[in-house]
């Protein structure tokens, strides 16, 4: 779990630099020049939302030079092989007004990111005017009074379960990382945007200081100041990493209703559905995430971790990941995934060379992933093929550490094969690492104090609590 959790936080914290636009342009960009400059940004509403297709012009000073491109789905735009000189940036978009910025020098090979903020004309893009359309309401039904020592969890179901949760949580805490991001200043800077983001500011110092509680709080007066997506998230984020599902519910079906493009908004509803006890609806929602931008890895990644403890692949799963590893050729865990999702379905002729196919393109894509070898061994042992079976076992063993599942795959392929003394080996070490796993997922919990809240009255987006919100 901890190679996923480490796979997602990368993908997230590269997400921004990995969206570049490939636009065209009305200038005759030489992206060969190392002594040109390249200007890039992002287009947003007044609440921080992306905006895609807006028009963005570089002039410069003396017209000589004149760029025009479009801003991608995430709002991105780039300028690549700019000459040295004066410039100014203008952007428009149909039911919005204009906005420009400068003008500014850029100088050989310089680097230059400038955000450009629109604010909708009244009764544009939704039928509503803009301020209406981010409104969150103040009539928030919890209050978070205190934190707890996590010493006693329950949770739904196993072990193996409880863990997935714990791991889903701190994924989509890891999203915050690009949440907390301060917004730079600009010429549409407001009080309110500024306020927001000093307490974003403050909400990120607390947590990493080790006062949940205090962080907390900031997190929601900067979302109250300023209802945009990536405040909400970030509240709602902390709320579920500190295991109160209830109001991270809460706030997750709002952010999600005022945010209905927002595929993070979209994974912390599910997983807060998911953690709360309610499986099956959190599964169908990280469903229509994967479907929500099937592009974006992020949602299979989350699916992909769940996917590890189901016994047989839920109806439609299969699908996403197969789409995941055409749409992600060269990502090792889509292949993984996609062999992962075949090998719990009943295993035909066809699907079984195609499992193999995909876990061979995972570990050679990434030589590292050791519970691709582990399913390769599984795939030998279904088909008899016990010194196969080893051999991919013991190469899980080398390159995964705590390897408990291989040792345990390895004993009972020694034991096939006569050898007991070697099984005997491995089943003490299987024994031996999974106490010390367990050992560690108890520490783990014991880092992150959970918080005591109180729902001050019915929540018309959750269900009644219960007497044990866990």
């Amino acid at each position: 779990m901890t190679s996923i959790v480490a796979r997602v936080v990368r993908v997230f914290g590269a997400f921004v630099a990995l969206t570049a636009l490939s636009a065209a342009t009305t200038h005759s960009q030489n992206k060969s020049s190392e002594k040109s400059a390249v200007v890039t940004g992002m287009v947003c509403d007044s609440a921080n939302r992306p905006l895609a297709n807006a028009t963005v012009f570089l002039d410069s000073d003396d017209q000589a030079h004149k760029f025009t491109v479009q801003s991608d789905s995430r709002g991105q735009y780039r300028f690549e092989a700019v000459p040295s000189g004066s410039y100014e940036l203008r952007v428009s978009k149909s039911g919005y007004g204009a906005a420009k910025n400068g003008p500014f020098v850029l100088h050989n090979a310089e680097s230059k990111s400038v955000e450009l903020r629109l604010a909708a004309e009244s009764g544009a893009g939704t039928g509503k005017d803009d301020s209406a359309a981010v409104k969150f309401s103040d009539e928030i039904h919890f209050s978070v009074a205190g934190v707890s020592d996590p010493s006693n969890l329950g949770g739904h179901g196993s072990d193996s379960v409880l863990r997935t949760k714990e791991t889903l949580a701190k994924e989509t805490a890891s999203l915050n990382r690009e949440a907390a991001m301060p917004v730079g200043p600009n010429n549409n800077s407001r009080p309110a945007e500024d306020a927001a983001n000093m307490h974003m500011g403050l909400a990120e110092a607390a947590e990493s200081e080790g006062r949940p509680l205090d962080a907390v709080r900031e997190y929601q007066q900067a979302a109250e100041l300023q209802p945009n997506e990536a405040h909400l998230f970030a509240w709602g984020a902390d709320l579920l990493l500190h295991r109160a599902f209830e109001p991270a519910l809460e706030i997750f079906t709002k952010g999600h209703r005022l945010y209905p493009s927002s595929v993070r908004m979209l994974l912390g509803l599910s997983v807060a559905t998911y953690d709360q006890g309610r499986m099956e609806e959190g599964k169908k929602r990280l469903l229509e995430a994967c479907d929500l931008d099937p592009a974006d890895p992020g949602p299979y990644l989350f699916l992909g971790t769940i996917l590890e403890t189901e016994k047989i692949t839920p109806p439609g799963w299969t699908e996403r990941f197969k789409r995941f590893a055409s749409a992600h050729a060269e990502d090792a865990l889509g292949h993984y995934y996609y062999a992962v999702a075949l090998a719990k379905d009943e295993l035909g002729p066809e699907n079984l060379v195609t499992t193999e196919t995909e876990l061979k393109r995972a570990v050679a894509l990434d030589p590292k992933l050791g519970n691709a070898y582990t399913q390769l061994g599984i795939l030998c042992v279904r088909q008899a093929d016990f010194p196969r079976a080893i051999s991919f076992f013991q190469k899980a063993i080398q390159a995964t550490p705590l390897a408990d599942e291989a040792h345990y795959r390895l004993a009972q392929a020694y034991a096939h094969t006569g050898e007991a003394e070697k099984a005997s080996k491995e089943t003490e070490l299987f024994k031996q690492i999974s106490e010390q796993k367990k050992n560690e997922a108890e520490r783990e919990r014991h880092k992150i104090q959970q918080f005591v809240y109180t729902l001050r009255s019915p929540n018309p987006s959750a269900p009644s609590p219960t007497s044990d919100p866990h």
